[in-house]
C-alpha cells in the first residue's frame, strides 16, 4: 500500500467502482497521481472537477493522518494492487480498493467459506451452524467469513472457534470499534484465535444503514464459495447471496420445513436452483472440490442438522427405508402406522429437506 493508495480513498467523489476503474486503468495509484490533466480527463473519463482534486493532491494530509491512526491502533491497511489482498475479491467489480485488518492477515489468504443466515435464528440454525463448521474441520487451510451480527453470523464465527478454525469478520464499523458492540468479547477471541476483523471503512467514515449494505458485497466477495443456513423471505442473507452468484460463487443452503418461516428464503433458494442443497459439511467439500484428511471422514448421515431435527412421524418414515431404498406408499403406511394425513405431512416434509423423492406409482426413493 502508498499513500497514494489511500489518498484515492480520500479524494471527493471517487467511490470504490471509481478507484478500481482509475487503479486499473493507470495501472499504480502513483501512476494515476502523476498522470496530465489530459490523461485524467480523455484518457480515463473523469470530469474536470474530479480531475482536479487528483491534480490538487486532495486526499494526501488525510492519507497520513490515516496511517498515525492505524498505526495507534494496529490496523494493517492493504491495496487491491498488494500481494495480500484477497485474490478471489481482487476480482469482484466493486471491490474496495482499501481493506482495513486488524488481526491475522494471512487469514484472508486461506481456502475461505462465507456462512450467513438470519439474525432471527432458530434452534435448528444454531445446530446447523454448529454440525456443519465442525464436519468442516479436517479442510486444509479452512477459514470461515461471516459479518459478526447477532444469530447465524456470530454462531458460525463461534462454531470455527470451537473447532480451532481461523474465522474472518467482517465489519460495517471504523476499526477497531465492531459493530454491533457487544460482540466486542467475540471479536477479541477472534483476533487472540488467529482470525481478523476486516472492514473498508477510513476512520472519518459517519455511520449509516448503507454501510451494513455494502459490508454484505465483501462477504460475498471473500468467501469462495457461500452457505445460506437460515433466512426468511426477504432479508440480507439473501441478498448477499445474489452478489456471491454475480461474482460467480457456488452457492448453497440449509433447507428446513415448510412450517419454518426462518426457512422459507433458503427453501426458494434450493427450489430455484439458485442454491445447492446441503445436508453435511460432506455436501460443501463436495460441492467446492476441496479434500479433507482420511481421519476427519465420518458418518455425516448420522449428524446431519435436518436428521436431528426430524419429528417422531419423520424418523418412523425414514426408518422404513431400513431394508429398501425404495419404498411404496401402502407399506409406508403399513410400517409406521401413521394416519393417511400424518404420512403425507411427514412425506412432504422430507422430500422438502431432500431426504426422500417421489417415484412414479406413490413409490419414494431414500436420497
Amino acid at each position: 500500500m502508498t499513500i497514494e493508495d489511500l489518498a484515492l480513498l480520500f479524494t471527493r467523489g471517487i467511490g470504490s467502482r471509481g478507484a478500481s476503474h482509475l487503479v486499473d486503468y493507470f495501472g499504480t495509484a502513483e501512476a494515476l497521481f502523476s498522470a496530465s490533466r489530459a490523461e485524467l480527463m480523455e484518457g480515463a473519463g473523469l470530469r474536470a472537477d474530479l480531475a482536479e482534486r487528483i491534480l490538487r493532491r486532495e486526499g494526501m494530509a488525510d492519507a497520513e493522518a490515516e496511517i498515525k491512526y492505524a498505526r495507534r491502533n494496529n490496523i494493517c491497511i492493504i491495496s487491491a494492487t498488494d500481494d495480500d489482498y484477497p485474490e478471489q475479491l481482487r476480482d469482484a467489480v466493486d471491490r474496495p480498493h482499501i481493506l482495513f485488518v486488524q488481526g491475522n492477515v494471512e487469514a484472508l489468504k486461506c481456502r475461505t467459506l462465507s456462512m450467513v443466515g438470519t439474525r432471527e435464528m432458530t434452534p435448528s440454525g444454531l445446530h446447523a451452524c454448529n454440525t456443519l463448521v465442525e464436519g468442516l474441520k479436517g479442510v486444509d487451510n479452512l477459514a470461515i467469513v461471516s459479518g459478526l451480527a447477532y444469530g447465524v453470523d456470530s454462531a458460525c464465527h463461534r462454531a470455527a472457534l470451537a473447532n480451532d478454525i481461523p474465522t474472518i469478520a467482517v465489519v460495517p464499523s471504523v476499526l477497531p470499534e465492531v459493530v454491533p458492540a457487544p460482540h466486542r468479547a467475540l471479536a477479541d477471541e477472534i483476533l487472540r484465535k488467529g482470525g481478523s476483523i476486516v472492514s473498508e471503512l477510513h476512520s472519518k467514515t459517519r455511520q449509516n444503514g448503507q454501510l451494513f449494505i455494502a459490508r454484505n458485497r465483501i462477504i460475498a466477495g471473500l468467501g469462495m464459495g457461500l452457505v445460506v443456513v437460515e433466512s426468511p423471505s426477504s432479508g440480507g442473507s439473501l441478498a448477499t447471496a445474489d452478489i456471491a452468484d454475480s461474482y460467480g460463487r457456488t452457492i448453497m443452503a440449509v433447507p428446513g420445513r415448510l412450517s419454518d418461516m426462518m426457512s422459507f428464503g433458503t427453501n426458494n433458494l434450493i427450489r430455484t436452483g439458485r442454491a445447492r442443497l446441503v445436508l453435511t459439511a460432506g455436501d460443501i467439500i463436495a460441492d467446492m472440490g476441496w479434500e479433507r484428511t482420511l481421519s476427519d471422514v465420518v458418518e455425516e448421515a448420522q449428524s446431519s442438522p435436518v436428521m436431528d431435527n426430524l419429528s417422531p412421524a419423520e424418523r418412523l418414515v425414514v426408518d422404513a427405508f431400513a431394508e429398501s431404498a425404495i419404498v411404496g406408499w401402502p407399506s409406508l403406511m403399513n410400517s409406521t402406522g401413521l394416519s393417511m394425513g400424518e404420512l403425507a405431512m411427514a412425506t412432504l416434509n422430507l422430500e422438502m429437506a431432500g431426504l426422500i423423492r417421489t417415484l412414479p406409482g406413490k413409490r419414494y426413493e431414500k436420497v
